[in-house]
């Protein structure tokens, strides 16, 4: 169970792993250059960081995550939820919205979801 506070650079070094794992450091190393401008030592520094927080593995050079995606997907939204909103999904909507037009199919999306998960 996922339950670190992961930062939010952390959290894009993250999603390039679950995209590419498993991945060599090496290889990783050279996407953060890239994506970031980091130098290698600041990529295995950070992979240290997430390898301390338990999320990754880095094991022979090779990096696999522990943790997976959707998971700390639905943890971290509900802590922002609950962090800038007090929790009101209805407030976070409306400021998410801010007065945006949506199509259609994405309205009946929502009320699709909101049924499938309503009490």
């Amino acid at each position: 169970m996922y339950l670190v506070r992961l930062s939010d650079m952390e959290l894009r070094f993250m999603n390039i792993i679950w995209a590419k794992e498993p991945i060599s450091s090496t290889e990783l190393a050279k996407i953060c250059d890239r994506e970031f401008g980091w130098k290698k030592s600041t990529t295995y520094t950070v992979l240290k960081r997430l390898e301390n927080k338990g999320v990754i593995k880095n094991e022979d050079s090779t990096v696999v995550s522990t943790v997976e995606q959707s998971e700390v997907q639905k943890e971290e939204s509900e802590r922002f939820v609950q962090d800038a909103f007090e929790g009101s999904l209805p407030q976070f909507l409306t400021a998410f919205f801010g007065g945006k037009r949506i199509s259609k199919e994405e309205a009946e999306e929502l009320k699709d979801l909101i049924d499938r998960f309503q009490e």
